[in-house]
């Protein structure tokens, strides 16, 4: 009997999986959500799927969510300007309330698709269980509003969630010591987040492909870094401008304990899950050690 080829390829996608199914089983994954694939309903969806599949075949997701081009599309419609200074929004007392109302609408809409997929989320800001706790963040010695920047994680909350089984969803808020309220750049709070829990994954879905040798060659991605390379990058300058911020979070939290950090573009399809379960991955994984390759060769 003959086998059609197209179900022969899936049965051997699954056993590729198997060695990564294998590896991560009961292991925190961080997710950092943002960029265009927040603003399409297709893409959205395709993200929830992924981090849902990855629960249910044992790992355990924590999404931490950003929403920055929402805060400024209701920014303008409460007649304000957004203003950003070194890419971090100007944030008085009214645009700190839109941004919270804003966050907090983006976090239950993915808590709402969670749930209709099945498995059980709850959605929650860095304010809740004490959570995240900030200092005021001063760029440049400038005055920026209620901007924050991480002091302290208290992943207790997260710990309890877990265990009963339920996805955390974060959205980055949190109060600093006299409990004013503060907005928090999304990839420094995934970023201290994973190193709290000690991610065993930390993964990055933004508006590019990965990282390259040199951002105009498309054909320079760079499938695998070491931390030591991924240092070098930043010392050297030789990334894009917005990637250089990125891969220091990065850099800093593979320091921190986690072993992995990939950075995906989210406006591919199911990108999540043909990084971590496949040989050839298509995004950028930065490991921690030199010895431990990432992929295994099939």
């Amino acid at each position: 009997m003959e086998m059609d080829s197209q179900i022969m390829h899936k049965a051997e996608v699954l056993i590729e999986a198997l060695p990564y199914i294998q590896r991560f089983n009961r292991k925190i994954i961080v997710v950092k959500y943002g960029g265009s694939a927040m603003a399409d309903d297709t893409l959205k969806m395709n993200v929830v799927k992924d981090v849902v599949l990855l629960k249910l075949v044992g790992f355990k997701p924590i999404i931490v969510h950003g929403g920055g081009k929402d805060i400024s599309r209701w920014v303008k419609k409460a007649g304000m300007e957004p203003r950003f200074v070194n890419g971090l929004r100007v944030t008085d007392g009214e645009t700190m309330e839109i941004a919270e109302m804003v966050l907090n609408r983006v976090n239950k809409s993915l808590v709402q698709m969670v749930q209709k997929l099945g498995v059980k989320a709850v959605g929650i800001s860095g304010k809740d269980g004490g959570l995240l706790n900030v200092d005021k963040r001063m760029p440049d010695g400038q005055d920026i509003g209620y901007v924050g920047t991480i002091k302290e994680v208290n992943p207790k909350v997260l710990y309890d969630l877990l265990e009963k089984d339920f996805l955390p969803i974060v959205c980055p808020i949190g109060f600093d010591d006299q409990f004013d309220t503060y907005n928090i750049n999304a990839d420094d709070a995934a970023c201290a987040i994973a190193k709290a829990v000690k991610a065993e994954k930390l993964a990055f879905l933004t508006d590019v492909e990965g990282v390259y040798r040199d951002f105009e060659d498309k054909s320079s991605l760079i499938s695998e870094l070491t931390l030591l390379e991924a240092e070098q990058f930043i010392s050297q300058g030789m990334v894009g401008g917005g990637m250089i911020p990125k891969l220091a979070n990065c850099v800093d939290a593979l320091k921190e304990g986690v072993s992995r950090v990939h950075i995906l573009d989210g406006r591919i399809p199911h990108c999540l899950l043909l990084e971590i379960f496949t040989n050839k991955g298509i995004g950028t994984a930065i490991l921690n050690s030199e010895e431990e390759r990432y992929y295994y060769e099939g």
